[in-house]
């Protein structure tokens, strides 16, 4: 026993005394101390403590440390059964060696065959040098795993360090990604070699932070300004989601009142069809207790996803932010929120759409970059999608934007406008400079003929009730009474069964 004890308490301390207080003096907490931080007080079990690389080459014999460069176990998170691994950058630097990716390996089976979410932990140097091709095959190994288990069960990522090369294809496919701000980076080449190859100078940060990721790149979904504020947005995170696929998320006790109304949605919308207002003054008015977890918040502005209840049950919302690019549907949009909906028909997640679209952005830079093939993303995972899915036309939603958000025809459950919605090929100024061009021309007072036609063609088709008269709208609703009408259909869709047709995968167009 004494023995035993001896050998688990030089574990605990990785790579050294003296490598964790330089880890505390770069900001850093150790690998056993975040985990402490993810998980419920006590529940944490570690497993392979003992394990060690069994490489000689290059002086790797005399630098041996049981466990090795990764912590891994489970615990609990508010009760429920959670897989992690945390990267030891006090045992050389985090390095991925072939057991080290052998125990990442090992708690990644268990989390799928146990069904529970894994979360992982980077901070490494990259594949350990000195061990050659055997750490690029443990990469191999665990990328094959986090696509395997994509759709299984949730993976989560937490940037807590350096995470360079082929060290950050792990996290990209995982479900979501955090970074702590000043201490995570990741890119695929570091500064030296983008100055060597293209004569950019660039910082470390710039090129790979938290900013750059959540901001720019969009890898990354979620930033925090230090590790404590990351594991309890961690944690806050997981209470939204189910263990796995074959779970419903835990329901949440509420005292919001499913029949709540809201009078104050009754003028949300301005009178001006050109005026932008902020979509999150509806989505907060109807998820229970004004509760959202925005996802991609600083990414693609123009549409809104994230996670809330409706009467206790867990829902993934997307919605069209007129007050950023009037809400229009780009690249960057497209991808986020198809992305968001694949995952919330992965993880058993009724979605709520709120739509105010005006189009596509036009121009050559969305055109050359492929926003055809984008918006393509976003139509193809709210058809494929099989979870319940509702959503209500606020204002505008025109042309190919109007198909793309959770339309009828792409197998939407439940459609339902307000009266101030605008349901048409375009809008209608755009309508009235095609349809009316020619009596436009042959008019004497011609800005005069054009209002009369525009006028005509906002009552003849810009509402909602041509489209409601035809079924492509189940109802049109008071705005104040947007909650309870929800709430009903969630509960009516409880049972709802649907699938696709049978085959190996779809050809997404990536």
């Amino acid at each position: 026993m004494e023995t035993l004890n001896e050998r688990r308490e030089t574990a605990q301390l990785g790579g050294g005394q003296r490598r964790v207080a330089a880890q505390h003096d770069r900001g850093k907490l150790t690998a056993r101390e975040r985990l402490q931080r993810l998980f419920d007080d006590g529940s944490f079990t570690e497993m392979d403590t003992f394990v060690t690389h069994r490489s000689t080459d290059l002086g790797l014999d005399k630098q041996r440390f049981e466990g090795d460069s990764v912590v891994t176990g489970y615990g609990l998170v508010e009760g429920r059964t959670v897989f992690a691994y945390a990267q030891d950058f006090t045992v050389l630097g985090g390095s991925l060696s072939l057991v080290a990716a052998q125990k990442i390996s090992k708690v990644m089976d268990h989390a799928v065959r146990t069904g529970a979410p894994i979360v992982g932990i980077n901070d490494s140097g990259g594949a350990r040098i000195q061990e050659g091709v055997d750490s690029l095959a443990g990469y191999g190994e665990i990328f094959r795993r986090n696509t395997l288990t994509s759709g299984v069960v949730p993976q989560i990522t937490v940037i807590a360090g350096p995470s360079a090369g082929g060290a950050v294809y792990s996290p990209a496919i995982t479900d979501f990604i955090f970074m702590v701000e000043g201490v995570g980076q990741m890119y695929i080449t570091g500064p030296d070699v983008v100055k060597s190859v293209t004569g950019e100078e660039v910082s470390h940060e710039e090129l790979g932070g938290a900013a750059a990721h959540a901001s720019r790149s969009g890898v990354a979904h979620f930033t925090a300004p230090d590790e404590d504020d990351c594991y309890r947005q961690v944690r806050r995170l997981l209470s939204f989601l189910p263990s796995n696929n074959a779970d419903s998320a835990p329901e949440r006790q509420t005292d919001d009142d499913p029949g709540r109304t809201d009078t104050a949605l009754g003028s949300v919308i301005p009178d001006s069809a050109n005026q932008p207002y902020d979509v999150m003054d509806v989505v907060l008015s109807v998820v229970d207790d004004g509760d959202f977890l925005p996802i991609h918040h600083d990414f693609a502005g123009n549409i809104v996803v994230g996670l809330a209840h409706l009467d206790g049950r867990s829902v993934g919302i997307v919605a069209n932010q007129p007050a950023v690019m009037a809400g229009m549907l780009d690249i960057d949009a497209s991808d986020k929120a198809a992305r968001f909906v694949r995952f919330c028909d992965a993880f058993n997640v009724p979605l709520v759409t709120f739509v105010d679209v005006p189009g596509f952005m036009p121009g050559t830079h969305q055109e050359f970059g492929g926003i055809i093939r984008h918006g393509a993303k976003l139509l193809y995972a709210y058809s494929e999608a099989t979870v319940p899915k509702m959503a209500v036309i606020l204002r505008k939603a025109y042309g190919g934007a109007y198909i793309v958000m959770s339309s009828k025809e792409l197998r939407s459950d439940v459609n339902l406008a307000w009266p101030t919605a605008e349901i048409a090929v375009m809008g209608p100024e755009g309508a009235v400079n095609v349809i009316g061009r020619r009596e436009i021309a042959d008019a004497e007072d011609k800005d005069a003929k054009r209002a009369e036609l525009v006028a005509d063609y906002r009552d003849r088709f810009a509402n909602p009730y041509v489209a409601a008269n035809r079924g492509y709208i189940d109802d049109v609703i008071d705005p104040t009474e947007t909650r309870p009408t929800l709430i009903k259909a969630l509960r009516m869709l409880e049972t709802k069964v649907d699938s696709t047709p049978q085959k190996k995968h779809g050809n997404i167009p990536l």
